[in-house]
Formats: C-alpha cells, structure tokens, sequence
C-alpha cells in the first residue's frame, strides 16, 4: 500500500506545483482586478481555491497510502500580463504545464506498477481535460472581443456567476 520513496517524491512534486497553481491563478486574479473587471478576478480566485483543493486530493492520497505530504519550495509567480487575454493566456499554459506534469506522475505509477493510484490520477486526467478546454474557451472568446470593452464586460459579468467552491475536498 505504501508508495516507494520514488513515487512518494513525484507526488509531493505534484503536491507543490498545485500549489504554485494557486499563487499564479491568485497573482492572475489580482492582474485582472487592476483592470477594473472583477467578475473575472473572482473567477480567478475561485480557480485559485480550486487548486489548493486538488492539492489537497494528493495530500489526502499520500497520508491514505501511509505516506508523508510534504509541500517543496513554491515559486512565486512573475506576471507580466498587461491585458486580459496575456492572463488567461498566461493561466492555460500553466494549466498545460499541470497537464503535462500529471502524465507524467501517471506514467510513473504505471511502470511501478501502482494500481491503487489509478482512479485518483483518472480523475485528474479527466479534471485536466475540463481546465485547458475551459480556459481556453475564455482566452478564445477574449480574443473575439479583440478589446472591445462591452464584449469584455458580458464576459465579466458571465465569469462573475461561477459557483463558488470551498478549498476542501468535494
């Protein structure tokens, strides 16, 4: 039942970048706030208590498994974005890079042979999925406005209406 010292490590890795999601999806919120647009702010910051949750699924995992959850050293996030569209742009190619970084915790516990990790890494497989196809359904409609300020308004006042979340697991 116990993870391997190996695996152990890839996971508390995940566990980190989760984290470092939240910060980014945080300092996004913030970005998009100096812009005067706070439904997508909040959005924002519900994706950024969104990713502390998912942090919390491989934590739980970990001391599940007999493991110890410890959280690495989290960068702090350095935005450059100056429009709406570089910070949903900037918030898709981190969800990529999360993508990415589940694969290959995935590929991992298949060759070590971990069945147990299965359907907590297909959920995050899936969940995955459903983040880069949202985020970037919100930088493509952006785009379309192509600055147009009553375009970025509707889409403001749509994004204002997600439901809130708690950062603990569903």
């Amino acid at each position: 039942m116990k993870l391997s010292a190996k695996l152990e490590k890839a996971f508390n890795d995940q566990i980190t970048l989760e984290f470092e999601a939240s910060l980014v999806y945080r300092q996004l919120a913030i970005e998009v706030e100096l812009l005067d647009l706070p439904g997508m702010a909040a959005w924002l910051r519900h994706q950024a208590d969104e990713e502390i949750a998912h942090a919390n699924k491989f934590i739980d995992h970990l001391l599940d498994r007999d493991n110890r959850p410890v959280i690495g050293d989290v960068p702090a996030f350095k935005s450059t974005a100056k429009t709406v569209l570089e910070c949903f742009q900037a918030a898709l190619e981190h969800e990529q890079r999360v993508s990415e970084a589940i694969r290959g915790l995935y590929r991992q516990t298949e060759q070590a042979g971990d069945l147990d990790s299965r359907p907590l890494l297909n959920w995050f497989l899936s969940e995955q999925l459903e983040e880069e196809s949202t985020v970037n359904e919100i930088v493509g409609r952006i785009d379309l406005t192509n600055g147009d300020g009553p375009g970025l308004l509707r889409l403001d006042a749509e994004l204002a209406g997600r439901p809130l979340r708690t950062t603990e697991n569903a």
